[in-house]
């Protein structure tokens, strides 16, 4: 198996989760449930173990990625990031919610050299059931 692991897509959840607490979105987020579950590799281990797994193998991977300009972070944000937080939104307060996201990541993870940074860490488990 192949999940997404602790600190995965960390500058995106981070201005996600200010975003939804900024003062504008806050009431629409009240009883929102973050969507993503992304342990590290000891909690991954025991779940396995846990779950009657064995010879269970978990290993981190850094697959950190540079999206080759600001229009390509802007798609992978839009597309499928930011569905499930927009679908909670209405009017013109998804729009603000977009563009706000949108321009923090551009600003806070471009590079010298155009491209855009984003943290990718995956966990690998291999086991026998």
């Amino acid at each position: 198996f192949n999940f997404a692991g602790a600190g995965n897509c960390s500058n995106f959840n981070r201005i996600v989760r200010e975003t939804m607490d900024s003062e504008e979105f806050i009431p629409f987020f009240r009883n929102f449930s973050w969507p993503w579950y992304m342990p590290g590799v000891e909690e991954y281990t025991t779940l396995a173990t846990q779950y009657n797994f064995h010879e269970v193998e978990v290993w981190g991977e850094n697959a950190d990625r540079n999206f080759p300009d600001p229009e390509a972070m802007t798609r992978w944000i839009e597309q499928p990031s930011l569905v499930l937080f927009l679908d909670c939104l209405t009017g013109e307060s998804k729009q603000n919610f977009r563009d706000h996201v949108v321009n923090r990541m551009i600003a806070e993870t471009r590079q010298e050299d155009g491209t855009c940074f984003e943290t990718f860490r995956r966990i690998n488990l291999r086991a026998r059931k």
